[in-house]
């Protein structure tokens, strides 16, 4: 799945590891993490900090989105929003409410921006 992601980006592979205990990060997860952050440049105050092995995508102080040590995006749901990315073919981050974004949605920056302000919303709430 990383790699499809990394294809979305323009880049044509990342390698993907679960990155060891006690890992500040992976390069997979530093790449994808700039690369999103990149794709949502029109939304102002986005950023990424390293977290967990992986990264944490910001608006503004309030966590919206993850990026896992294997490179996968995830972005923050609400009960209303998880039915959308469920029919989507996207799956839950362990126990967390985050949900994977669908590689359509990646490859369009119009939808990833329409869908990365409903995170950011749910996460100012």
């Amino acid at each position: 799945m990383g790699n499809a992601y990394a294809k979305s980006f323009g880049v044509d592979k990342i390698e993907l590891n679960m990155g060891e205990k006690g890992d500040i990060g992976t390069k997979e997860a530093q790449l994808f993490a700039e690369l999103l952050v990149e794709k949502l440049s029109l939304i102002k105050g986005i950023s990424s900090k390293k977290m967990f092995g992986g990264h944490g995508i910001f608006h503004e102080g309030k966590m919206f989105g993850i990026i896992d040590p294997k490179g996968q995006a995830y972005f923050k749901v609400n009960t209303a929003l998880q039915s959308d990315y469920e029919k989507n073919d996207s799956h839950r981050h362990g126990k967390m409410p985050y949900f994977s974004i669908p590689k359509h949605v990646l490859d369009n920056d119009k939808i990833l921006s329409e869908w990365a302000k409903k995170s950011i919303e749910i996460s100012k709430a």
